[in-house]
């Protein structure tokens, strides 16, 4: 039962980071559309997507480093390894 429930967890954080890099887009452009339209310009809502891409991408790749680290010690953990010769402090 609960391998069923980890499944869906893992399955809920790769959507999280899937639909996380065009959201951030999108948000960083509509806040440039407004800028622009507040400040009478015509580049923010550019500079709006490249932050909201750059912001986006740095969260998905700190989500997916945080959900392989999961996935990696989850495994090691079932199979009962243990700290090796470099794990240990001598």
């Amino acid at each position: 039962m609960s391998s069923g429930v980890d499944a869906i967890v893992q399955a809920e954080k790769l959507l999280q980071i899937a639909l996380m890099l065009p959201c951030a887009a999108v948000i960083g452009w509509l806040i440039g559309v407004w800028a622009d339209k507040h400040f009478h310009q015509s580049w923010i809502a550019i500079t709006g997507i490249v932050f909201g891409a750059v912001s986006g991408l740095v969260f998905v790749i700190r989500m997916a480093l945080t959900a392989e680290r999961g996935t990696r010690n989850d495994t090691s953990a079932k199979n009962g390894a243990r700290g090796g010769p470099t794990d240990s402090q001598n």
